[in-house]
Parts: structure tokens; sequence; C-alpha cells
């Protein structure tokens, strides 16, 4: 009877410090995500910015402003925005 007792003992400590690690795991992984490598696995270059923080008031902002934009307008300005940045990224790699 000790013997099984002291194998349950430890099976319930295994079990308490593998469920403590899965609640750090979980904190840790919604911000370091952000500084993970494109090529590892990250975010990529274009994903929006995260809830919350200024930048994602300002992206939802502006993606509003092109929503509410006529279609033919909005054609007009995303042409500008690739002619703009089109000879730099012409030269990326895939």
């Amino acid at each position: 009877m000790p013997r099984f007792s002291c194998s349950l003992l430890i099976l319930l400590a295994l079990s308490a410090g593998l469920s403590g690690c899965g609640t750090v795991n979980e904190k840790l992984s919604s911000g370091m995500g952000d500084y993970v490598p494109q090529w590892a696995g990250g975010l990529p270059a274009d994903a929006p910015p995260r809830a919350g923080t200024p930048q994602y008031d300002a992206y939802m902002k502006e993606r509003e402003r092109k929503r509410l934009m006529p279609a033919a307008d909005r054609e007009k300005e995303e042409q500008a925005q690739k002619g703009a940045t089109g000879s730099a990224s012409g030269t990326a790699v895939r």
C-alpha cells in the first residue's frame, strides 16, 4: 500500500507541474510570436498590428477610411502605392 500511495503522489505532482507549464506557455506565446522571424514560422510582414495598441487603432481607422471610399478611388490609390513601392519590392526573393 505505501508503494502505491508513493506512486500516486509522484503522478499527482508531475501532473500539477505540467499544468503549470501550460499556463506559463500560453502567456509567453502571445507575446513571443512577434519576435520569431518569418522564416522560422513567425508573423508575416503584412500582418496587422495587435489589438489594443495605438498602431492597431490607426490601422483600423485607415481600413475604415478605405472601406468608405468609392471603389474607383480605392483602385487608383492602390495602384499609386504599388507603383511607389514596386521598384523596391521587385527584387524580393520569394
